[in-house]
């Protein structure tokens, strides 16, 4: 994983830091509480947020207080 991140960190230039456990935990969240296909979608929204300045930290916790609150799946 530490390889693959780095390989996409250097094809865009990237001089961020990964948190890997925290987007997991968002994924995880998003696909057992929205559904499955929520998780990607959920994480590139963090990275959105995150790259328009929102703190990651924040960010990861809003989303996963959403995602608590979210009606359940009929």
């Amino acid at each position: 994983m530490d390889q693959w991140i780095a390989a996409i960190r250097a094809e865009f230039g990237l001089d961020a830091s990964v948190d890997i456990d925290g987007i997991l935990d968002v994924a995880r969240i998003a696909a057992h509480t929205i559904e499955r296909p929520a998780a990607p979608i959920t994480t590139y929204l963090l990275g959105i947020a995150v790259a328009g300045g929102a703190d990651l930290e924040d960010a990861r916790r809003r989303i996963e207080s959403l995602a608590e609150g979210w009606p359940a799946a009929e």
